[in-house]
């Protein structure tokens, strides 16, 4: 409905072009840049440190996302197990248990074997040092946060308490 589809010759078609006096289209992006089609450049940052974090966290935080991905975990710390017993424990299909390993497999917490016909799943190698030492420095700072609002507060309370003496007098 609302697509753009940019075509050869630096026209573009869809709802938001607008035409030229000349009759050439041109899309919302490009109005918005002021700028001529030709003079318009794709520039890509790559910033490899900080997409293999990103996509790390990514996955860790997405696999965690889920209570039954979380579930998972809980039980595997107990004890390994197998596909079948866990999608009986959380009352799943085997595909859908399936899928879920499969997402914690991807983030690296879990890891599965398969011995004849069983696929037995264990805690991954990788632990969550990274993203628990993220969660913190961003508990401390709303830590800090909360204390100097708490500062204020107390300020505030202790003017109007003044304020009101004053009055009473």
């Amino acid at each position: 409905m609302g697509r753009r589809r940019h075509c050869p010759g630096g026209r573009a078609t869809g709802r938001r072009a607008r035409r030229l006096a000349d009759g050439a289209r041109v899309p919302a992006t490009q109005r918005a840049l002021s700028l001529p089609l030709h003079a318009v450049t794709h520039v890509v940052i790559l910033n490899r440190m900080v997409q293999s974090s990103q996509t790390h966290f990514d996955a860790s935080f997405g696999a965690l996302s889920d209570a039954t991905r979380r579930g998972v975990l809980e039980q595997l710390g107990r004890a390994d197990a197998s596909i079948t017993a866990l999608a009986e424990r959380f009352h799943m299909t085997l595909t859908g248990m399936r899928k879920h390993v499969g997402v914690l497999e991807q983030a690296g917490l879990v890891r599965t074997e398969k011995v004849g016909r069983v696929r037995t799943c264990k805690l991954g190698l990788r632990g969550l040092e990274e993203e628990a030492a993220w969660i913190e420095r961003y508990r401390q700072l709303w830590a800090a946060r909360f204390d100097e609002l708490d500062i204020v507060v107390e300020e505030l309370k202790r003017k109007e308490k003044a304020n009101g003496r004053k009055k009473r007098k």
